[in-house]
């Protein structure tokens, strides 16, 4: 009775448009928007209306233009004269993209190991990674690409006395002007063994499921690495054999007074990745100290408890509860790679700032167009490496009960 006399008596609220949290927020977001794109409007035709004033052409028509310089190293085929500008930019763009690659797999490698050897009991062994980890990430990277550059490739014996990495096979070879490496070069046929090499890997996955299914069952557990890596070696080893082994090799040949054949790498390629891979795995180990130093120490002790050794403690227990602290950081470091590779101009690698921000604009200015795409370009990428990381770092986290 109470309840229906409140209700007589209490006013009708009336619905108020703005005083919705999802509309205000909408609002909001629009009006950023908006300020945000007006500005940018605003830039660009007050730049192009100055840019014409003085005489100066704009857009995007250049990148049909062909460009006349060669280049040295590259992943697709150009041909000074008639390659355009674009396929420079599409160069530039590729070459970066391959040593970040590089780079950043192996300072992660690096930098993992490192990281949890800065944790070992042995006191040598940890004193030596902290000696490592303080010493690379102190010094400048431009510093260190120039250190590798010149005071350590570039002192490698002359071709005569080219060092052969491959202990006699001739298919590895090491000398100032870069590294010769025996090339692949497959038959008709070797997408068969390409292909079971792909079946394998699924076979071995399904085996794994089934296997940690079964564990999970039955507390029972199974074998998973070794049945896994011997379909993946052994099954595609029969395919290649029963087509013939179709695969030859373009072994470097010294001609004259230098290699043909094989696959080259320029010494100012392996300067930039030795030199980014040591300066930032120095920076993923302290990532990855402080990730495993985050985890409750009772953790470890409870795996060591019930029988685990230290190798399967780190791997099974501690490094999964670490890597949500890891991650962050890691996603930091990954960027950082790749815009850190813009450094390479130093060296004279052809990375996209060099072969476009540098020859190109020298060349046909447009510099505004040449600067904002390069600025896009290295923003793509960067975008692309957090979506990817953060996905998986939304995997990773644990789920508190």
């Amino acid at each position: 009775m109470s309840d229906e006399i409140e209700q007589r008596v209490r006013p009708k609220e009336k619905f108020n448009f703005f005083q919705d949290q999802r509309v205000r927020s909408a609002l909001y977001q629009i009006l950023t928007a908006g300020t945000v794109g007006w500005l940018i409007y605003y830039l660009v035709s007050n730049t192009t209306k100055n840019l014409q004033s003085r005489g100066m052409s704009t857009g995007f028509d250049f990148m049909d233009v062909s460009a006349g310089f060669d280049i040295e190293f590259k992943l697709m085929e150009y041909t000074p004269g008639v390659g355009t500008y674009y396929d420079v930019f599409i160069i530039g763009a590729l070459n970066t993209l391959l040593i970040s690659f590089f780079a950043i797999i192996l300072s992660t490698i690096l930098g993992f190991f490192i990281g949890v050897l800065r944790l070992s009991n042995n006191w040598l062994v940890a004193k030596v990674s902290l000696t490592f980890v303080e010493i690379f990430r102190n010094i400048p990277l431009l510093i260190q690409i120039v250190f590798w550059y010149i005071g350590v490739f570039s002192l490698l014996p002359v071709v005569k006395k080219t060092i052969d990495i491959s202990l006699g096979a001739e298919r590895i070879l090491l000398n100032n002007r870069g590294l010769y490496i025996a090339w692949p070069v497959p038959g008709e046929t070797f997408w068969m063994t390409i292909a079971a090499f792909f079946i394998a890997i699924t076979g071995a996955l399904i085996y794994r499921r089934f296997a940690h299914k079964k564990q999970d069952q039955s507390g029972e557990q199974t074998n998973i690495l070794l049945p896994s890596l011997a379909v993946i070696i052994i099954l595609p080893l029969i395919v290649y054999f029963m087509t013939g082994m179709p695969l030859e090799w373009d072994v470097p040949v010294l001609e004259g007074f230098n290699f043909v054949g094989g696959a080259t790498v320029a010494p100012a390629f392996l300067a930039l990745l030795v030199s980014l891979s040591i300066y930032h795995s120095a920076q993923i180990a302290e990532a990855v100290r402080a990730g495993i130093l985050s985890v409750n120490v009772g953790q470890g002790d409870a795996a060591k408890a019930i029988g685990l050794k230290s190798g399967k403690v780190m791997s099974l227990v501690i490094i999964p509860q670490a890597m949500p602290s890891i991650v962050p950081p890691l996603i930091s470091n990954w960027m950082n790679i790749v815009k850190n590779s813009s450094l390479a101009i130093a060296i004279g690698y052809p990375d996209i700032v060099s072969l476009f921000m540098q020859t190109s604009l020298n060349q046909v200015g447009h510099a505004v167009e040449i600067v904002g795409l390069t600025m896009a370009f290295y923003m793509l990428v960067s975008l692309i490496i957090s979506v990817l990381l953060n996905v998986y770092n939304k995997r990773v986290q644990l789920v508190e009960r």
